[in-house]
């Protein structure tokens, strides 16, 4: 592994220069059991070093607490990062567990001035409605995130999980820079609308979860492979009769892997890179960790080049995955297109 920096790309035509893998915070601090603090500052510092400069983040992760963790690394920072946060999902006082979805004008202001606060920065680079709240009309939503635009609260203007008619419409309100939505060897239903909604507005694609929430790497085969409190276990494809046969996919993955002397999660990134060369617009996706060493492992994916026979290899995969990506579809685009 070499220590040359990643290449840039910039987050639609309206948005800001970044690396082309960004990294995704989340499980510092939320959902993937136990973490090592000083191993994720590390993680971040090492990020930067590689070119790495797309931190993710969104108030809903640890209740606030990721937002704090992060801030004195993008204190120390600010000029070489682009801040990613979101809000959207509510915490009930009285159930730390349960997300209720809000895009109602209130919420988003309490929410902004929040982050803002945790942070400790005086605006947020790329604000992204982290789901849809079918509920309010999209372009009031919208509406509102533009104004904090105008305040010089955001900069830059996000959506997570939408349809491509919802993209659509929220980009005739104010220029939307990027839509997060999962997509991965595993997930692909964005390609049919919202990848070629974003391609003809100028909009980037920031990938989640493009390992598959870990998955592809090999690095659990199922959910009991899992600590108790990490929330994969409670995602049907990790789960009894999905998760043998989804870990069965795999194996195409490992053979394209050991023809570039590679490691199967460098392959599954790859693939996702090169999806800005086949589908004609920027992708930046954001994989997590919390270790340098993967870090640096991700980030040597997007120097590799696959080969036509590669990717025939690896198309049938996503038509054969068992299970749904979540157990409450309301949490996905996919059932509204």
């Amino acid at each position: 592994m070499t220590d040359s920096r990643i290449a840039t790309a910039r987050l639609g035509a309206t948005g800001p220069e970044a690396g082309v893998q960004g990294l995704g915070c989340m499980g510092m601090s939320f959902a993937y059991g136990p973490s090592d603090a000083n191993e994720s500052r590390a993680t971040l510092e090492r990020a930067l070093e590689l070119g790495v400069t797309l931190y993710d983040t969104a108030d809903a992760y640890g209740a606030g607490e990721n937002e704090k963790f992060l801030s004195p690394f993008f204190r120390a920072h600010r000029d070489e990062v682009v801040i990613a946060t979101k809000f959207a999902l509510a915490i009930p006082p009285d159930d730390p567990t349960r997300r209720v979805i809000r895009n109602d004008a209130p919420y988003i202001r309490q929410a902004v001035e929040a982050s803002l606060k945790r942070l400790d920065v005086d605006a947020i680079d790329l604000y992204y409605m982290h789901r849809r709240d079918v509920n309010v009309p999209i372009e009031e939503t919208v509406g509102v995130m533009a104004e904090l635009v105008r305040e010089g609260k955001v900069k830059h203007l996000g959506l997570s999980e939408v349809t491509g008619g919802e993209l659509r419409a929220a980009q005739a309100v104010h220029p939307i820079a990027a839509v997060q939505s999962e997509w991965s060897l595993f997930s692909r239903d964005i390609e049919a609308n919202v990848v070629p909604a974003a391609r003809d507005l100028g909009v980037a694609l920031v990938p989640y979860s493009p390992l598959g929430r870990g998955f592809l790497t090999g690095s659990f085969a199922k959910a009991e492979d899992l600590t108790a409190d990490d929330f994969r276990r409670q995602q049907p494809r990790y789960t009894g009769e999905n998760a043998a046969a989804n870990a069965a996919l795999l194996e195409p993955i490992r053979t394209v892997a050991e023809a570039h002397g590679s490691t199967p999660g460098q392959i599954a990134l790859a693939w996702v890179q090169q999806q800005a060369a086949v589908h004609d617009l920027p992708v930046i996706p954001i994989p997590g960790t919390r270790k340098p060493t993967r870090v640096e492992e991700n980030a040597g994916a997007t120097r590799i080049v696959l080969g036509e026979e590669d990717m025939k290899l690896l198309e049938p995969i996503a038509a054969q995955v068992a299970g749904d990506r979540y157990a409450d579809m309301r949490f996905a685009s996919a059932g509204r297109e």
